[in-house]
């Protein structure tokens, strides 16, 4: 029986295809844009003049100083850009920097945004923002920073090398594995967490075994939009927390580290989430142990699979396990401190998951 539960969908416009690109002006004009603000990272530079180049008179300029976990200080410069050009909305064309860029200038100025994925983050489909600031990233939820139209082109994504296509969507595939097992979680949710994986799942090895194959980046693109959505409509627990913890007390890579964390998250968690381990073994091809599956997958990928290889120090476990353990939140499993030291252990020597020792 279905018990009663209560979803919310997230008011998001997506434009999806191959050579949707072109539709953005459109996009733009559509909601009353006349000088937007083009935002990128310093490497997507070409992409962010080819979208500004697309946009036009609407384009006022390109910042491409976005930065992974949004440091405070370049999310001030940004906003001050912002102010200078007399922008009334940004376009961020990128992965999660990008549009955590434009979601910074959203809180503090309103200013819209329309978000251009390059990569399969999924942060183009929450309304949770991040501002790192003395080696602490802060998050909240705000209604003002969700994009309010998506352009979804996966030839966009053919420049993405393999190893970021393939940690990009293991990022992806977390959101929908916490998604599951979220106090908040629902039917709806379910499903899209479900078929999300299974999507990426299957795109993931065609993806970095040919980079140009269009339809496999097609496929991942829209598993990592489903993974996305259940990001944008549930509570995060221990996996993001961890994650969050790592990145902005030692400022690491961000796909990276969710793709080495993720399977020991779920296999801390797994006895108390029957259910989701089984929405998993499915979408996975019916292995009886995702989080093994996982493992394995990010080892054929050929993916980080330990915190050591991405520069964590042993020393650094037990401070960054104080710090997972210092605030509460929701998780299925009580979260302790042993038990959060003997996870992230397991991860840093890049050992399999728990559950298949």
């Amino acid at each position: 029986m279905i018990g009663p539960f209560t979803y919310t969908a997230l008011p998001v416009r997506v434009v999806f295809g191959a050579g949707s690109l072109a539709a953005l002006p459109a996009e733009v004009a559509a909601l009353g844009l006349t000088r937007v603000l083009v935002l990128c990272s310093p490497e997507q530079e070409e992409a962010g003049t080819r979208v500004a180049a697309a946009l036009g008179d609407r384009a006022a300029g390109v910042l491409a100083e976005a930065r992974v976990h949004v440091p405070v200080e370049v999310a001030h410069r940004a906003r001050a850009r912002a102010v200078e050009l007399g922008a009334d909305g940004c376009v961020a064309v990128g992965g999660g920097s990008a549009v955590g860029l434009g979601k910074a200038i959203a809180l503090e100025h309103g200013l819209p945004v329309v978000a251009v994925p390059t990569t399969y983050a999924g942060s183009e489909m929450t309304p949770i923002w991040g501002l790192t600031e003395a080696g602490a990233k802060r998050t909240g939820r705000d209604p003002r920073v969700l994009p309010r139209s998506v352009v979804y082109d996966p030839e966009l994504t053919l420049t993405l090398p393999a190893q970021l296509s393939a940690t990009s969507g293991i990022n992806a595939v977390a959101h929908a594995v916490e998604g599951l097992y979220a106090p908040d979680t629902n039917p709806v949710v379910s499903l899209m967490a479900e078929e999300g994986v299974r999507a990426l799942a299957a795109a993931l090895p065609a993806v970095v075994a040919d980079g140009g194959d269009l339809d496999a980046r097609g496929e991942a693109q829209y598993g990592a939009w489903l993974c996305g959505a259940v990001l944008g409509a549930t509570t995060t627990g221990l996996h993001h927390k961890l994650c969050h913890t790592l990145g902005g007390t030692l400022d690491l890579p961000h796909a990276p580290t969710h793709t080495v964390v993720l399977p020991h998250a779920l296999a801390y968690n797994a006895p108390a989430v029957p259910g989701a381990v089984a929405a998993l073994s499915r979408a996975l091809g019916g292995t009886p142990d995702p989080a093994r599956e996982l493992w394995e997958l990010a080892g054929r990928l050929g993916a980080p699979r330990s915190l050591r290889e991405l520069g964590v120090t042993e020393d650094d476990v037990d401070r960054v396990a104080g710090l997972a353990v210092a605030a509460p939140y929701p998780n299925p499993r009580p979260v302790t401190r042993a038990g959060v030291t003997a996870l992230l252990r397991a991860a840093w020597a890049g050992e399999p998951p728990a559950s298949a020792r």
